[in-house]
């Protein structure tokens, strides 16, 4: 039993050398956190709801020219197809926009843009907004299918790296729709 621990061990030990972010120098603080933040990033599959996605010659794909910027400003969309038994949770064809049994939520831009994204932001609010799962920390609750059971669990230096990378990033000018509660979608079908 011991051998096999060791090994399991070791094995992890290797894996865990494989996933490091990369490297720059130490002389350079300011450029390794936001090196690391951009590596948590992208291991944190942020981009798989944050930028838009369109179809590539390989199927669908993010759409880096609007990196990280959220559902397309002045997208429309159908109502979204109702619920079945099989299959609860829909989402738009550029992965911004998911409809469930909480309404329909719209990925929000990341971007430093001051009037609709990230940019007038501090960090304090970006830590309490994903250590809390509410807007700014005291907000509205943060809806599907933002993993913040999961990533409330970041430490404070992987969240101060996120936010600095964020920061650097270019802003991106996208006002984000509003969630629409459940009720909503069934109102804009009717009118």
């Amino acid at each position: 039993m011991k051998r096999s621990l060791t090994k399991q061990a070791a094995v992890a030990a290797i894996l865990a050398g494989m996933v490091q972010a990369p490297s720059v120098s130490a002389t350079e603080p300011g450029q390794y956190l936001v090196a690391r933040g951009k590596y948590v990033v992208m291991v944190s599959a942020c981009h798989d709801c944050h930028t838009p996605w369109v179809m590539g010659p390989n199927g669908p794909e993010p759409d880096m020219s609007r990196m990280l910027s959220g559902h397309p400003e002045g997208t429309e969309l159908p109502t979204a197809p109702p619920a079945t038994e099989h299959w609860v949770m829909r989402t738009s064809a550029t992965n911004t926009a998911w409809s469930g049994p909480w309404g329909t939520s719209f990925t929000a831009n990341l971007t430093p843009d001051p009037e609709t994204g990230l940019g007038r932001w501090t960090l304090r609010n970006f830590k309490e907004t994903i250590r809390t799962g509410r807007h700014m920390g005291r907000g509205r609750a943060i809806l599907p299918p933002m993993p913040i059971p999961m990533y409330r669990n970041f430490s404070d230096a992987d969240l101060e790296a996120i936010f600095a990378y964020l920061q650097s990033i270019p802003a991106i000018r996208n006002r984000v729709p509003e969630p629409l509660p459940p009720d909503a979608s069934a109102e804009v079908a009717a009118k």
